[in-house]
């Protein structure tokens, strides 16, 4: 796929348009094996507050990403999987991990070599 510098500040703004932010690729991380309840997301990224990831997750929903599945029970039952859509994203997720990894490498050689 051949793009522009513009089509391609484009295409970036549009995905982090529906990825940006501080959780939403943590929330995508944790339900990319398997289905998640809110309660275990809240337990796997602690540091967000309830009232945040509902929100998020309903911004994910919203663009066709995340799948909010209501078992109809008592009490209530909901777990959130990714869409069809939303599996296209599963292949970023080693390749972040992996530039994260050369990131700390390179941090830890930088911070010694300025001790």
């Amino acid at each position: 796929m051949s793009t522009t510098p513009r089509d391609g500040t484009q295409l970036v703004q549009t995905t982090l348009g529906v990825l940006g932010g501080k959780w939403k690729i943590l929330i995508l991380w944790n339900i990319r094996d398997r289905p998640q309840r809110l309660s275990e997301l809240k337990r796997l990224i602690p540091a967000i507050s309830e009232k945040m990831l509902i929100q998020q997750l309903r911004e994910l929903e919203k663009d066709g990403i995340v799948l909010r599945y209501d078992y109809g029970e008592m009490p209530p039952r909901v777990e959130y999987s990714f869409t069809a859509h939303g599996e296209t994203l599963k292949p970023i997720f080693p390749v972040l991990c992996h530039w994260g990894e050369l990131h700390l490498k390179q941090m830890k050689i930088e911070n010694e070599s300025s001790s």
